[in-house]
């Protein structure tokens, strides 16, 4: 188990030797790079010096509390990440609710349950560190955790089917319609494409946003093509919606492009192409997205929203 904590480092910051060696037990059990101290004013002293991954906090110490030490920290920006588990000595739900409105991110009661103390930091690392991958506008996951999604079902050769998502048109709606629509329509392709893959994928699917207008679904060979199909028929219907009736009417908007000259461009659709490993095999995420690169110049091609198989085997 010891690969659980690997680069993590955790501060503990609680004023008896008896939880603090229990706890630096524990956590470096399981591969946690552990810090401890017994007084707040250490603790905001280490924060400053270690950067911890987290902190875990208690709330009663003989200095200044651990209310107040999550306090000073949470005012911080740059501790705005940081997650902060308090430890309180009974079961009492006002510390619980002080401690969480004073922005910790959890709690655990004293004598805690081992299992549960670590299930705690897992889950609470886990959930931070996709946040900080995260896209700030859509809130779906970032590079990070697209690779790490593609490269687990390779390693555990799971059948798959990776749909890289791209918008037709959009740098020219963005120029004509200025960024805060352009946002709008990122915004509005995510929440399609998490609803679609919500009713028609696997429980277990995944929806992340490459960056700009690109975006990825990983799914299986089975659900791809009713997944593009429903994502097509409510983008087509939905994205309408931020044109003006005269642009929808003429089916197309006119920009001056950089050489000055004006141009006209379709109503903005969507290229949805699907790699699977149902004829070939991959042995990383990179192999998938070049093949998936090489899809895109052909949708590129077809005027309108459509998708396509990479049909082609090894």
């Amino acid at each position: 188990m010891g690969f659980l904590g690997l680069d993590k480092k955790i501060l503990v910051i609680d004023d008896s030797r008896f939880f603090r060696a229990q706890i630096n037990m524990i956590l470096s059990n399981v591969g946690y790079n552990v810090v401890t101290c017994e007084t707040g004013e250490e603790g905001l002293e280490l924060v400053r010096q270690e950067k911890p991954d987290l902190v875990l906090l208690d709330v009663v110490m003989p200095d200044i509390d651990g209310f107040e030490v999550c306090r000073l920290l949470r005012e911080q920006e740059s501790n705005n990440l940081m997650p902060i588990i308090m430890l309180t000595s009974k079961d009492d739900q006002d510390d619980k609710l002080v401690g969480l409105e004073l922005g910790a991110d959890d709690y655990v009661t004293k004598p805690f349950n081992e299992r549960e103390l670590l299930s705690r930091i897992r889950n609470t690392l886990r959930r931070i560190d996709r946040n900080r991958s995260a896209n700030p506008l859509t809130g779906l996951s970032g590079n990070l955790e697209i690779q790490r999604e593609i490269n687990s079902r390779i390693a555990k050769n799971m059948p798959f089917a990776v749909i890289y998502i791209d918008l037709d048109n959009f740098k020219s709606f963005n120029d004509v319609y200025g960024f805060a629509k352009g946002d709008m329509a990122i915004k509005l392709s995510a929440d399609i494409l998490s609803e679609q893959v919500r009713l028609f994928g696997n429980p277990d699917d995944f929806v992340g946003h490459i960056g700009g207008d690109d975006f990825v679904i990983v799914s299986t060979p089975d659900k791809s093509a009713a997944i593009c199909e429903e994502c097509i028929m409510l983008f087509d219907e939905k994205i309408r919606l931020l044109f003006t009736p005269e642009d929808v009417e003429r089916g197309y908007i006119s920009a001056v492009n950089r050489r000055g000259i004006r141009e006209t461009f379709p109503i903005t659709s969507i290229s949805m192409g699907i790699v699977t490993n149902e004829t070939r095999d991959f042995e990383s995420h990179l192999q998938v997205s070049t093949v998936a690169s090489e899809l895109k110049k052909k949708l590129k091609a077809s005027p309108g929203s459509c998708y396509m198989f990479d049909r082609r085997k090894e």
